[in-house]
């Protein structure tokens, strides 16, 4: 290393030969804890001029608290550290999904690459290459029906054992994928590229990591904000009308969860907040229900939480239809309570087990499929109970304030954006309503 140059810009610093390149080195602000001198420097430049220029623009970040020190971490390294914050910071849920989402579409392309490596074209090619080629978790359900379908056409008989070693799943996974297939619930086949949807999905999460990386200076900008996701086409939900509503009611009539239906299809609640309702979350006389916790699977486990956001905990009117439901219900589980006695697990819940155990939100799901399946009505998610309520309300004429309201959506707007392509007859409505109170009709001659 050779002797340093003097200092001919005026500015606090030196700039000196380090081998063929050359360096600055300069006092920064002392540690914020301990109050020990930092020294920030960095090499490498072509010429002493751009060593002073770097200098220069560094020692003006540092005074704009922007200044983020040359680091070999690489993007593995910070999601490792970005996890647990997220666990901590984000509903269970939403961890979970930007955990999965970065270990399966992020860190395979990326993770080796240093943080300050990340720039907005090295955004852009990740979602170009997961929208062409991002596919790399197997479809065990798709290769499950294939065998299926095989044995099915063959004539052959074929059972859940042998699938299930074949593809290398559980004979529980197995079965239950027997069953789907028989009434028809059976998977399309998977591309490459991943959809649209969930490359934005990954968007969504690379935002929130890489504002993080920004505050936790592994970078100066955060590179996302640069990239626009892929866009999403729209679509409308697969819903039931009122009659497929009725019939499934109907059939679940029997079910000892019939009060579970009965208030998802009246209120449009969520999975999370059926399995998270407590007794104290119910007051019958006055018909109200009102949402304080969620029960929700993240990350194969089941967690506690407080709703999506503080929109979701909200107050719900009841109809007496579903209010005599709920009471029966109730009369139910204190019964159950007196026959286990000391065997009885109160966990204060609403909906579960006879002897108290909570039930696994995945089970209830299950169930709603066999007895969908028994209606014999249109195949749909338990979610889209929650949409078919929105719009049968929707066109029943409820006004859309109180429908987004008690739905808990953040605003009226995101309510219509979202089901304004699954009601399309309400705005051809709209047009006739308004252009008959000063239009002439069409019948009469207008030349």
């Amino acid at each position: 290393m050779t002797k340093r140059k003097p200092n001919r810009r005026k500015v606090p610093g030196s700039v000196f030969k380090r081998g063929n390149k050359w360096a600055y080195a300069f006092d920064g602000p002392p540690h914020p804890l301990t109050g020990d001198r930092q020294r920030i420097s960095k090499s490498g430049f072509e010429t002493e001029d751009d060593a002073w220029d770097a200098m220069e623009e560094a020692q003006t970040a540092v005074r704009t608290e922007t200044y983020v020190k040359p680091s070999k971490a690489k993007v593995a390294d910070f999601f490792t550290a970005w996890f647990p914050y997220a666990r901590t910071t984000t509903e269970p849920t939403t961890a979970a999904n930007y955990e999965q989402l970065a270990k399966a579409y992020v860190l395979p392309w990326v993770g080796k690459r240093p943080m300050q490596d990340i720039v907005p074209s090295v955004i852009a090619a990740l979602y170009d290459q997961l929208l062409r080629d991002g596919r790399r978790k197997r479809d065990t359900n798709w290769e499950m029906f294939q065998l299926w379908e095989e044995a099915r056409l063959d004539k052959r008989e074929i059972r859940p054992r042998e699938v299930a070693d074949k593809v290398g799943v559980s004979y529980g996974a197995a079965r239950k994928a027997f069953k789907r297939y028989e009434v028809g619930r059976v998977p399309k086949p998977t591309e490459r590229g991943l959809s649209p949807k969930t490359v934005k999905s990954v968007h969504i999460m690379l935002s929130s990591a890489m504002t993080t990386a920004v505050h936790w200076r592994y970078l100066s900008v955060n590179p996302v904000n640069g990239v626009k996701p892929p866009s999403v086409p729209r679509r409308s939900h697969n819903t039931w009308n009122p009659a497929q509503m009725t019939r499934f009611l109907e059939v679940a009539r029997g079910d000892r969860l019939y009060g579970l239906w009965v208030l998802v299809a009246s209120t449009g609640m969520r999975r999370s907040e059926l399995c998270g309702l407590t007794f104290d979350a119910l007051d019958l006389d006055a018909a109200v229900v009102r949402m304080k916790a969620t029960r929700v699977v993240a990350g194969g486990s089941v967690k506690t939480g407080g709703g999506k956001s503080a929109r979701s905990r909200r107050p719900l009117a009841l109809d007496k239809f579903t209010v005599a439901v709920l009471r029966k219900h109730l009369e139910q589980v204190s019964e159950q309570k007196r026959v286990f006695g000391k065997g009885y697990q109160e966990h204060k819940l609403v909906f579960c087990w006879e002897d108290g155990r909570p039930i696994y939100p995945d089970t209830i799901t299950e169930q709603f499929n066999r007895l969908v399946d028994e209606a014999k009505i249109p195949l749909i998610r338990l979610h889209d109970v929650r949409h078919s309520y929105a719009t049968i309300a929707l066109r029943s004429g409820v006004h859309p304030k109180i429908v987004s309201s008690r739905l808990g959506h953040a605003t009226v707007a995101f309510t219509l954006d979202t089901y304004s392509a699954d009601i399309p007859d309400l705005d051809a409505g709209a047009a006739e309503d308004i252009g008959g109170l000063f239009l002439p009709k069409w019948e009469e001659d207008v030349s």
